[in-house]
This record gives C-alpha cells, sequence and structure tokens, in this order.
C-alpha cells in the first residue's frame, strides 16, 4: 500500500523550520520526503493543502493499558502491592490493548508510549514502548523491556511501612542491595560459561535486573525532589548505569547541575493539584528551564493521572511559560523516542522512519487546534469521537 501526502506544511521534529513538502509512504514506513512529487507514484493521494503534518506524538512515562479507563472499583494492574522488589513483572503482562483509553490516545495522535508499572515499589518492573493500534499487545511492541522502573521519595515510602521500609535511606539501601546481588549473580553466571558446575540457581528477580547492569537498559527512576534526583544519580554512578529521571518536578532548581549529569529527564504531570509533599512546586515553567539549561526534555502526561490526550496541550502550556515552541514540540516528539531507544521507528519524520503522522489544521501547541486525521504504520485510525 502507497501513499502520497501532498502540499502540508512539514513539521518533522528535527528541523526547527517548518516546509511545504509532500510525504512518500510505501508499506507503513516513509520512503521519500521532497517538493512536489509526482502524483502518478503511488495509488491514493491525500492533498493537505492548508493542514499541518506532524510526527505522531510520543510519550516517554505513563501507565496506559495497565490502569483501565472508568475501572477504579476493579482495581489496577500498575502496581503490585505486596513486595517492594519486584523487577521480574512486565508491562505487556497487564497492558490491555481494548481499553478504551488506548484509542483515546490515538485519536489525539499520541501513536508511541513507554507504559509500564507505577510508582508503589522502590523496583516495579520494566516498561515497554508500545504504539497505540492493535488489538494483541505482541503485535504493538515497537520495543520491550525499554526500562527498568525504580522510585524515590513518598509513593514507597509510605505505601510499605508495615514491611519494614518508612525512610527514604531504606528506599536507597534495598535498591543497593539488589543491585550488588545481581552483579553478584552475573559473576556466576560468567563463571559459569567455563565451568557449568558453577552456574546459580535460576533466581527470577535477579534474571530481570541483568539488562540493568549489563547497561542495556536504563534505571527510570520516579524522583520529584532534589534529593531523591541526586540519590539516583549517586547509585546510578555507584553502579555504572543507564538512567532517566522521571517527574523532575524541582528540576528547575537544580537545571545547571541535572544538564552537567547529562541524563534524559521526563517533567510532569503539571497540571493537577499538589498532592503530596513533594509535588509542590510543580510547575509549567520547570520544562522550559531545563531545556535552556541544555537539557534533554520530555513531557509527561503520566496518562491516567492526566488524560493522554492532553499530551500536546501540556507542550504549549510549556511555551506559554517560557518554553521554545520547537523545544516543546520536541519534548513531545524525538525526545521521549530517544529516552526510550526507539528513535529510529518513530519521534520524527525522516526517510525510513514508521509512518506515524498526526495531521492538523494548526499549531498542534494550540489549544484551538484540531486533529484531522492520524495515521499508525500507514494506517489512518478512526476517528469517532469518545464519550
Amino acid at each position: 500500500m502507497s501513499i502520497l501526502f501532498k502540499n502540508g506544511l512539514l513539521h518533522d521534529g528535527v528541523k526547527a523550520e517548518a516546509q511545504q513538502l509532500d510525504i512518500l509512504v510505501q508499506n507503513g514506513r516513509i520512503t521519500e520526503i521532497a517538493n512536489r512529487l509526482p502524483a502518478e507514484i503511488c495509488a491514493e493521494v491525500i492533498d493537505l493543502d492548508g493542514k499541518y503534518i506532524y510526527p505522531g506524538l510520543v510519550e516517554a512515562h505513563c501507565h496506559l493499558g495497565l490502569r483501565g479507563y472508568g475501572t477504579r472499583s476493579e482495581g489496577s494492574d500498575n502496581n503490585e502491592r505486596n513486595d517492594p522488589i519486584t523487577p521480574q513483572l512486565r508491562a505487556i503482562d497487564a497492558f490491555n490493548p481494548l481499553d478504551p483509553s488506548i484509542s483515546m490516545a490515538a485519536q489525539a495522535g499520541v501513536t508511541s508510549v513507554g507504559t509500564g508499572p507505577g510508582s508503589a515499589n522502590v523496583v516495579g518492573g520494566s516498561f515497554a514502548a508500545i504504539k497505540t493500534a492493535g488489538h494483541r499487545v505482541d503485535d504493538m511492541i515497537i520495543k520491550d523491556p525499554v526500562a527498568m522502573k525504580c522510585a524515590f521519595g513518598e509513593n514507597p515510602k509510605f505505601g510499605y511501612q508495615d514491611k519494614q521500609l518508612c525512610s527514604r535511606m531504606t528506599i536507597a539501601a534495598k535498591l543497593r542491595e539488589l543491585l550488588y546481588k545481581t552483579l553478584e549473580y552475573d559473576g556466576k553466571l560468567k563463571a559459569a560459561a567455563k565451568d557449568p558446575a558453577k552456574k546459580p540457581a535460576y533466581d527470577q528477580k535477579l534474571e530481570a535486573m541483568l539488562p540493568v547492569i549489563r547497561k542495556q537498559i536504563p534505571l527510570k527512576a520516579h524522583a520529584h525532589q532534589v534529593n531523591d534526583m541526586f540519590t539516583a544519580i549517586r547509585i546510578a554512578k555507584e553502579f555504572d548505569l543507564l538512567l532517566t529521571l522521571e517527574h523532575c518536578t524541582e528540576g528547575h532548581l537544580i537545571a545547571d547541575e541535572l544538564a552537567e549529569a547529562g541524563w534524559p529527564l521526563v517533567v510532569g504531570p503539571s497540571l493537577t493539584h499538589a498532592s503530596k509533599v513533594e509535588t509542590r512546586l510543580r510547575s509549567f515553567e520547570t520544562p522550559g528551564i531545563l531545556a535552556a539549561a541544555g537539557c534533554q526534555v520530555s513531557i509527561m502526561t503520566d496518562s491516567p493521572v492526566t488524560p493522554q490526550p492532553y499530551l500536546a496541550l501540556f507542550a504549549g502550556l510549556a511555551v506559554k511559560s517560557g518554553m521554545s515552541p520547537f523545544a516543546a514540540l520536541q519534548a513531545i516528539t524525538i525526545n521521549p523516542a530517544k529516552l526510550l531507544g526507539i528513535e529510529n521507528r518513530v519521534g520524527s519524520i525522516e526517510v525510513g522512519k514508521d509512518a506515524d503522522l498526526l495531521i492538523a489544521d494548526g499549531d498542534i501547541l494550540a489549544i484551538a487546534t484540531s486533529i484531522c486525521q492520524v495515521y499508525i504504520n500507514g494506517k489512518p485510525i478512526p476517528m469517532k469521537k469518545q464519550a
């Protein structure tokens, strides 16, 4: 199947200036981007004169498909509350592709997400990168795993007081203990390559942590306060790990230090009430301050904490609070794709990438803009309105 999109104003996510260019899509991939491509080269031609074309939006941190739409009374699958250390849990084993929130996200132009466990546990399990169209999660996966979720601060601190965990010191100690045990386990596995008798007994938790200590995936560290962000950085240095810092509510207070550390940051959600001490300084100014300092910034809804369809709105509110429009666009496209390690497929409109496209009647960061059509893997998704 081939489609030629003609005459649209292209915001590709990698160049600051928009250009009027045509896009050729074949078999779900972008194969050519040029000025005035001939209509004869493909079967379907879509004239987008007066329309804006964007990459499908990407969110690096949410719980889409794990906490269902309108299912509070039935509970949710994003937090295991019987054990504070659960690295063996995998997002894909709970993800429900038929939950209404999935199609809501897609219709709002959010075509790829990093979704996974919440922050109740010190280590919660692995995140996966998933497209927001499909009926079976196995067919929607872009990459799995993309990160191992860990959490600092109030959530694990107050969730496990009956299990000898009631301080930030204990959270850090438990994470260190798990990392040390994983290093020891990995050493025994390597030794067993030459002497099978030295192979350790299978340990599901430690097996799940091997990609972390082998620097194949990062720790995805929930951290709102300054002290928690610095603890996450300290532990990452101590064990030579990859790291992403998530929420970063007080990040604007240490922007230069975070820029120097160099780890990717995800900021938000900034629209909700400050429901706990560590979120009292939340502000839409934070992503702009961090981006101006030189940080790689992504913006999150933390869906379902705030609805996924508001991702572009959050970027627009960041612009209203001082962030440059191009930095804000990158914070919901190429930056989260890089953070998740899927930038080879999504996050920008470039030849060779998946044809995930958002067609709008104006600037996607403006509240009055309407989304006309969304394509995922070159296929139009149903745009019917949700209740």
